[in-house]
């Protein structure tokens, strides 16, 4: 299980599944929160806690929710469930730990232009932080 918390610690998030690689999006929102996601559902793979304030994305039915205190950006989360009353959310990996998440691939998505995903560079989370 990895964990991620805000930079004062009263946000948290637990990730419950296998990492294999981290989404870096370069669409307006995400390029200027320099995250990195992790997909899964709530209360399935991933975990929250902790008061957040949410800024919600008009257009893309997507809330981020950041800590109050410190404005780490901790996660997204869908606005409305799926069809079958899942939802759909994301974490930011940033705010793990780097050895826990270092060796993730990053997966590149071009939420800016055509919404799609990119081909891989061979590239992997350390390579962003190292």
């Amino acid at each position: 299980m990895i964990e991620g918390r805000c930079h004062c610690g009263a946000v948290g998030w637990t990730y419950d599944a296998p990492l294999d690689s981290a989404t870096a999006c370069n669409c307006t929102i995400c390029r200027r929160y320099g995250t990195l996601w992790a997909y899964d559902y709530l209360d399935e793979g991933i975990c929250v806690s902790g008061p957040t304030r949410a800024y919600h994305r008009a257009g893309r039915h997507i809330d981020f929710h950041f800590c109050p205190t410190c404005g780490c950006v901790a996660y997204w989360l869908i606005a409305k469930p799926d069809a079958d009353g899942r939802w759909r959310i994301a974490v930011n990996l940033r705010l793990a730990e780097p050895g826990e998440v270092s060796h993730a691939l990053i997966d590149h998505f071009d939420g800016l232009d055509s919404f799609d995903d990119l081909p891989r560079d061979g590239k992997c989370v350390a390579d962003y932080w190292f």
